[in-house]
């Protein structure tokens, strides 16, 4: 009875839910009615995001919507390309398990009704014969092939590779009918795709695009075709505070910001600063929605007692290696895996040194879980027999900040802890290219021969010291990111009940898409290519 009822309560809660973003989506849809046309009809804004929802608002689906409604509240012209069946096969449509099955358009398309004005609505839909034409094309073609595939001058088989890669929940592909058979269909749809934009860019003459993320495959295409036109192109993803979003001129899958040479904190901005990292020492934060540490657990004896002031601890952060962020880290090394297995060596090589492996929480999230796993590499490799190897799985709620505080020397990919742990003052090698590397807040070798060399010295040294110009670049730089480039939307947003990443409307008055500082940001940003920064005064602003 409790089941039936709980199946019950959860049901009202998503009408209630649903209702209450239908209201708000009348109530500003009416508002932007009345407002004078657009100052310019000639050159819109395009928005598109095909990626990120299906039937529910998702964050990103959210902050296009909400951006798209502040500029034409601001006297833009404004169109959204919607998908209407344009693709054989989806990026969120797609099942790992069951890649082959037809994408949820209905739920889909129904969904696009509801949240977009249809006078703004530029429909997107599939090319048939040359999708059909192009998957017969490819029919035989191995993976590698797939993988190498250009038509009109576009590398459509590397732009598909992320989203192949994020749909299996694997780097590594095999070449087998599932995967060749996904991206034969990703790559039909990719080919539609070009020609669909190329008559839509023709048409509209937009001043600029704006699009999630970059490298899911639609959006990708899109982005490909309009910078092949010669038309700005401006991506976005989550920020790192709750309902938050980066805005990008480059790549807002890097999440790289603008800071200059010796910037330091004032004692107030450094005290907001401390006050939002104690809330994330203690679990208390969420990324994307989703909230990673339900406990924080002790760390164990034995790995409490190897570290600390004369300890021999190294502590080793690993990323999920299907994530689409990886695109940009693997300059050293071909990828993750290939950068583990170069520390065999060396763990090997000091058997004084204690080496924790800790795997990335959102490696087994339910839904995104990782086919190719840290735990599952570390197990090939044979490093759960060595006497010096600890290892904690994703669902090991131990404090990572614990580790670096203990560690003598913490090793990362691209993780984000690396930029925390040098702003605890614990020295941070870095063997792929994060967005924090590219100031003076880390070391990260030019060479995989240089990385080698520079791990070797680093666990042979006996006191590692670590520059205080480090620790301040680092905080300067988090704190930007932050308070500056992570945009706010709270304002307009709240969570979807009981799902994690949605979000329905805020009931909030239409009139402050006129006002509100983080449109201000975006319309600065589209107007004039500014970087997408909120102005922040020292001391300013509240920690959400």
């Amino acid at each position: 009875m409790s089941e039936t009822w709980a199946k019950v309560r959860r049901r009202l809660r998503h009408v209630a839910a649903e209702r209450q973003l239908g209201s708000q989506l009348e109530r500003v849809g009416a508002y932007l009615e009345s407002l004078p046309p657009p100052q310019d009809r000639a050159q819109p804004v395009l928005f598109f995001n095909a990626s990120t929802r299906i039937h529910r608002l998702s964050l990103n689906g959210a902050f296009s919507l909400v951006a798209s409604w502040g500029l034409r509240a601001r006297g833009a012209s404004v169109k959204t390309v919607v998908c209407q069946q344009g693709m054989v096969q989806c990026v969120l449509g797609a099942l790992w398990n069951q890649p082959s099955t037809p994408p949820p358009c209905g739920q889909c398309v129904a969904y696009s009704q509801k949240l977009f004005a249809s006078d703004s609505v530029v429909p997107l839909t599939l090319d048939a014969d040359v999708a059909q034409a192009v998957e017969r094309d490819l029919s035989d073609l191995p993976l590698e092939a797939l993988q190498a595939w250009e038509s009109d001058h576009l590398p459509l088989g590397e732009l598909c590779l992320p989203s192949v890669r994020w749909v299996l929940r694997r780097h590594h592909l095999a070449d087998d009918e599932t995967t060749r058979g996904l991206y034969r269909r990703y790559l039909a749809s990719a080919v539609s795709l070009v020609g669909r934009f190329q008559s839509l860019l023709e048409a509209e003459a937009p001043r600029a695009l704006v699009i999630f993320n970059g490298l899911t495959y639609p959006e990708a295409v899109a982005r490909a075709v309009a910078e092949a036109r010669g038309i700005p192109v401006v991506t976005h993803e989550v920020g790192l505070r709750p309902f938050s979003a980066f805005f990008s001129h480059d790549e807002a899958t890097f999440r790289q910001v603008p800071l200059e040479d010796g910037a330091r904190l004032s004692a107030d901005q450094g005290a907001l600063l401390d006050a939002y990292l104690d809330q994330r020492r203690r679990g208390r934060f969420s990324m994307a929605g989703v909230e990673f540490w339900p406990d924080i657990q002790e760390l164990p004896q034995a790995v409490a007692d190897a570290g600390g002031e004369n300890g021999r601890l190294v502590t080793v952060f690993t990323n999920v290696i299907f994530d689409t962020s990886q695109v940009h880290a693997n300059t050293l090394f071909d990828d993750m895996f290939d950068w583990l297995g170069a520390l065999s060596h060396q763990i090997s090589r000091h058997p004084e040194t204690q080496f924790v492996i800790r795997a990335h929480p959102d490696e087994d999230r339910p839904g995104k879980a990782s086919r190719e796993s840290v735990a599952d590499w570390i197990q090939a490799a044979g490093w759960l027999d060595l006497p010096n190897v600890t290892f904690f799985s994703p669902s090991d709620y131990v404090s990572s900040y614990e580790l670096v505080k203990r560690s003598r020397l913490v090793l990362v990919y691209s993780s984000s802890i690396g930029l925390e742990a040098s702003i605890q003052g614990t020295p941070v090698l870095c063997a792929g290219r994060a967005r924090y590397t590219q100031d003076p807040t880390v070391i990260l070798p030019g060479s995989r021969a240089d990385y080698l060399e520079a791990l070797d010295h680093l666990l042979s040294t006996e006191d590692i010291s670590w520059p205080e110009s480090f620790v301040q670049t680092a905080r300067a730089f988090l704190f930007t990111e932050l308070f500056e480039a992570s945009l706010d939307f709270s304002d307009f947003l709240r969570p979807y009940p009981e799902a994690p990443g949605m979000v329905v409307l805020s009931e909030f008055e239409p009139k402050l898409l006129t006002t509100h500082p983080t449109l201000d940001v975006v319309q600065r940003g589209l107007d004039g290519q500014a970087p997408f920064l909120l102005n922040v005064p020292a001391g300013a602003g509240e920690l959400t």
